[in-house]
């Protein structure tokens, strides 16, 4: 056994082998796998072995169909069969929310090149003829769906890793990681100790206990899940005799899933009654086995399954394959290079590995060998959980999410599981003046504040929910008079040292502010792609406050820890300084009042330190709303003491509070884009306009500055543009196609009600050569076509006059 390599990959399932299969694929051959037992030995040998395409998350969706098409490559590498039955699938809908949802998945597959068609229930009688139609609406149907042999495909992603030069090391457990000064890892096996530069952590239902080693906790927890094979099926066997392999069926009401197996039927439930497993720890001792099985948990779904699936009852049970899977507490993998630990590289929790494991071992080959993934993965990186999770947190999230699985995913829905988790000092005044809470990053948000009679939850919808009066309310509130919300769903970053400048000039794109001034810029990857949008106060020379998205503080302060110079301190203040913004054209008048400091002279882009009331703060004038506004920050031991101040003066002036939604309609108004929708590792600075902020001038080789350059010598192919919507009570949300003359020529990133401009607003991207003001182009909603414009001059402020001056 080699004793130095430069990857050790620590599981042998699906996704393990993918990884190693693709950083040899990439270059990489001095790898190793090491398995405990043979390959295959965790929840790969008992999975079902299907593979869909359809996900909430385009990227998501994307890599499975990488995934799916990945199969027959394998194969013709190896000569090994992967078992693949391209059978297809479709998705069933019994009511208009679930309809909806499928509709607004089949608009972005349009411009994702994946051929999904929507079909009436007729169509699907004919494509899945063991179904009951009785109630159903309509479908998604999807050609690529299928499944395949678990074992075979495994094995396939070894034998082509091999073949690169990758090294397979079975019946070798790993006992310990320690990691070296230089930041390598010495991986301890029960046959020795084996010296790699990086350590990969697939380690499936042992993710918790590999990390733990290296003492990281992986929010991780594993599900009993169960599935029954049938003796043969007459239909089945009627059409086999024809040629014919019946198609997937997945239908969200009765939770299930449903294929062929051999001669009978194949079908799973993602049951209401579900259990965790292994709760205190997945035993090592724990391989190729199953658990017992559990008819009473699954009683109702299969009673259920017997309507929708009238022949399963006929039926007799052959096998019943009971396992465990882990789950991640929204579902999704966890890849990536682990915050705050060198070369510790995540890629578990990947429960649907025959879906995502292709995608799953590109994309962190390519985060090792290139340095970043070629496309945004935020909705699987390890680092959209802070250190704030804990396993109390992780395992009701995990049986939310379960029991999920198969329901209607809202744009607006927020799930109750571990809530409330984080708060701030105002949670409780916000919930004693009607406070409807979101969350973001384990922390509790208000989305808008509900008055008199109406309910403090809002109802999720496809279309305009019961928030709308609510966010209109706030809205107009801020426009007139002045509003007040919190800022702590900002990251918050302090900077420090002799060379926090300089450090600053290389790492961010834009250009560095004087002391007393703050400048809005972005960060940049090597490869140009947008990985921040900040806000940089500079409060003396060697000190700077960096302000971002709260929910990517974990991803951001990665970056920022990656990069650290010498001579500067990075401290993540993100919970330690708090306090509110207040915006509108009162904003100035309740502020006067409320410091003996002279703001009368403060311009737009100024930060001072400052007193208001009694309580030590930071002021910026600056606001998101496009209003004239100001951000106050404080210690938060003094916020509540800050909100007093401010609300009391603030009574005087018509001060309202307002929450996320009526935020996102005011941003509107400006066209600003927004962290993870138009601004995300998608996206170039040059295509969403944030190159505006980039200083070219600057003597500086600053992080993309070359690709960067490169885009702006050539152009950008596409550009973000803002869109008039004749919506009816949808408005966009995100990944909607954009058409143009009967094509599909752009997308939109996302949109809603401006309630200043009455009007419904998209941001999306178009060909650069095709753009004009008051171009006309359909954009699909919920599969309508929907009459939009380009539209230039912004709603509200367009010369800036209230917002500079």
């Amino acid at each position: 056994m080699k004793t130095t390599i430069r990857v050790a990959v620590i599981g042998g399932g699906v996704v393990g082998a993918s990884v190693l299969y693709h950083l040899t694929k990439l270059g990489w051959s001095d790898v190793m796998l090491l398995e405990r037992s043979e390959l295959t030995s965790g929840s790969t040998w008992h999975a079902a072995g299907g593979f869909h395409t359809l996900n909430g998350d385009t990227n998501m969706a994307a890599l499975q169909g990488y995934t799916i098409k990945l199969y027959k490559e394998l194969e013709g590498i190896t000569g090994m069969s992967c078992g693949l039955h391209h059978v297809g699938g479709v998705t069933l809908a019994d009511n208009q929310d679930r309809f909806d949802m499928l509709l607004a998945e089949r608009a972005k597959h349009r411009f994702m090149g994946l051929e999904t068609d929507i079909v009436g229930p007729e169509e699907i009688k004919k494509i899945a003829p063991v179904t009951n139609i009785e109630g159903i609406i309509g479908g998604l149907y999807d050609p690529l769906d299928g499944h395949l042999d678990p074992s075979g495909t495994t094995h396939a992603y070894a034998k082509a890793a091999s073949m690169g030069g990758a090294t397979i090391e079975t019946h070798t457990m790993v006992v310990e990681t320690n990691q070296r000064a230089d930041g390598t890892w010495d991986v301890v096996t029960d046959k020795g100790t084996i010296h790699a530069e990086h350590v990969v952590n697939a380690g499936g239902l042992w993710a918790r206990e590999v990390g733990a080693m290296a003492g990281i906790y992986f929010p991780l927890h594993p599900m009993e899940h169960q599935y029954i094979v049938t003796e043969e099926v007459p239909m089945i066997v009627d059409m086999m005799k024809d040629g014919i392999e019946h198609p997937h069926v997945m239908d969200p009401a009765g939770e299930s899933y449903l294929r062929q197996e051999g001669q009978g039927l194949c079908i799973g439930f993602y049951e209401q009654t579900c259990r965790p497993w292994a709760v205190n720890g997945t035993p090592w001792s724990f391989g190729q086995d199953l658990l017992q099985d559990d008819f009473d948990k699954i009683e109702d779904s299969i009673n259920f399954a017997y309507k929708r699936f009238p022949d399963l009852e006929k039926a007799g049970v052959k096998n019943v394959i009971h396992g465990p899977f882990t789950f991640a507490p929204d579902g999704n993998p966890l890849v990536g290079p682990v915050p705050g630990v060198r070369n510790y590289w995540s890629a578990c929790g990947v429960m649907a590995g025959f879906s995502q494991g292709g995608g799953v071992g590109l994309m962190l080959a390519q985060w090792m060998v290139e340095g970043e993934p070629e496309r945004d993965v935020m909705a699987m990186d390890v680092a959209r959980f802070g250190d704030w999770i804990s396993p109390g947190y992780t395992l009701p999230k995990v049986i939310e999410n379960y029991q999920k699985r198969f329901s209607v995913s809202y744009p607006n829905e927020e799930l109750p599981a571990a809530r409330p988790n984080r708060t701030t000092p105002m949670y409780d005044i916000f919930s004693g003046m009607g406070a409807v809470w979101g969350q973001q990053f384990g922390m509790e948000v208000v989305n808008y504040f509900a008055a008199g009679d109406e309910p403090t939850f809002e109802t999720p919808s496809f279309r305009r929910s019961d928030a709308f009066g609510a966010t209109a309310r706030e809205v107009r509130g801020v426009r007139n008079a002045v509003g007040i919300n919190e800022v702590h769903n900002f990251g918050k970053y302090l900077v420090k040292g002799d060379g926090a400048r300089a450090w600053l000039d290389r790492i961010m794109a834009g250009r560095i502010p004087k002391v007393g001034r703050l400048s809005l810029t972005p960060m940049l990857s090597q490869k140009g792609k947008l990985i921040g949008d900040f806000t940089v106060s500079c409060l003396a020379e060697d000190e700077f406050q960096l302000t971002a998205s709260y929910g990517s503080q974990a991803y951001h302060w990665r970056w920022l820890k990656k990069h650290q110079d010498h001579d500067v301190t990075i401290y993540n203040i993100s919970d330690k300084r708090n306090g509110f913004q207040i915006a509108g054209p009162d904003a100035r008048a309740v502020l006067t009042t409320c410091t003996l400091s002279d703001i009368s002279e403060m311009k737009f882009m100024d930060v001072r330190p400052m007193i208001v009331g009694m309580t030590e703060c930071l002021v910026q004038r600056v606001s998101y709303t496009g209003d004239l506004g100001y951000e106050i920050y404080c210690d938060p031991m003094g916020q509540r003491n800050l909100w007093n101040t401010l609300w009391a003066e603030g009574q005087k002036h018509g001060m309202v509070p307002f929450g996320m939604r009526a935020m996102m309609s005011l941003r509107l108004d400006k066209f600003f884009g927004s962290w993870m929708s138009e601004f995300s590792p998608d996206y170039t600075a040059a295509e969403t306009g944030l190159d505006r902020f980039i200083s070219f001038e600057k003597n500086t080789d600053f992080i993309g500055r070359e690709a960067a350059e490169t885009e702006r010598a050539n152009g950008a192919a596409r550009t973000l543009v803002s869109f008039e919507v004749d919506a009816l009570d949808a408005d966009v949300q995100g990944y909607e196609p954009i058409w143009l003359d009967g094509t599909v020529v752009g997308f939109c990133t996302s949109g809603g009600y401006s309630h200043y401009a009455e009007k419904s607003i998209a941001l999306g991207f178009l060909p650069t050569d095709q753009i004009a003001d008051g171009l006309a182009v359909e954009i699909e909603i919920l599969g309508q076509m929907r009459p939009a414009r380009v539209i230039v001059e912004t709603l509200f402020d367009a010369d800036g006059a209230r917002m500079r001056g």
